[in-house]
Order: C-alpha cells, then structure tokens, then sequence
C-alpha cells in the first residue's frame, strides 16, 4: 500500500529525499492501511531539532471507538540526528522547504514517510515539465 503525493512533483523541484518513520497511534496507521490519507497543504516543520508533519489528514477509523484520533493532529517523523542537521542546514537557504512525498509501509510493515527537500515551480517550469511529459508519453507510444 502506497499513497504518494502527486501535487508536490507538480509544485516543486525534488533536491534530496529522507525516509522518515512516523509516531502514530493505532487507529490512524488502520486509516492509512485503507488508503484514507490527504496531502492537501501538509508540510514539514522543523520545531526544537524535532521534524513535524503538519495538516496532514489522516481520516478517522470507521471501526474506531470513543478512543479514535484527530485526523489533523500534527505528527512526529522519526529520523536520525545527522540527517535532521543536513536538513536543518538546507532549510536555512533561500527557498528550501520540506514537503512529504509519500506514505507506505516496509517489508517489517511499519509506516514510513518519505519527505523531500524541495524548491518550489515557477509557472514556467510547470510547463516545461508539463512539456518533458508529453514528449516522454508520445516516445512510449511509438516505441510501442
């Protein structure tokens, strides 16, 4: 299972991705499971050496109980030291912002987060992306 943030390759230039576990609790990673997750607006913080993901919303579990969680709760990403300080260096230049790029689960089955340091599209690189792509999908057509 694998939910990938589509508007962030539209919005941005990827520079460098990071796998990220994520602290959730049990009935969000079921919600994530039956794939009811939405990117719209979420984004990275950088918050005391700690990353946050934030307006990240994960719906709330239909099974759940009393004990259900807030699908706009902010959620900690687990990463190492070293790579919160690369990222943390990266941040402080001009126009780098840390955005996920996707959910899924690994071979052990727990949750990851893949986030990116990204720069954000001009409306003229959109189109010359929007361009690259129409070009690459008339190549498959005649190769086919």
């Amino acid at each position: 299972m694998e939910i990938k943030n589509r508007s962030a390759f539209h919005e941005y230039f990827i520079d460098a991705r990071y796998e990220a576990g994520m602290v959730l609790l049990g009935t969000e990673v079921k919600s994530i499971r039956n794939g009811k997750v939405s990117f719209n607006d979420s984004y990275c913080l950088l918050h005391k050496g700690e990353i946050w993901v934030k307006s990240l919303h994960i719906a709330e579990y239909s099974h759940g109980n009393i004990n259900n969680h807030e699908p706009m709760r902010d959620r900690k990403l687990l990463l190492q030291k070293r790579e919160i300080k690369k990222i943390e260096s990266k941040l402080k230049e001009k126009g780098y912002t840390l955005i996920p790029l996707r959910i899924y689960f690994n071979e052990k089955g727990l949750a990851k987060m893949e986030i990116g340091l990204a720069k954000g599209k001009k409306l003229h690189d959109k189109r010359e992306t929007i361009k690259q792509k129409d070009v690459e999908r008339e190549m498959k057509r005649f190769i086919k």
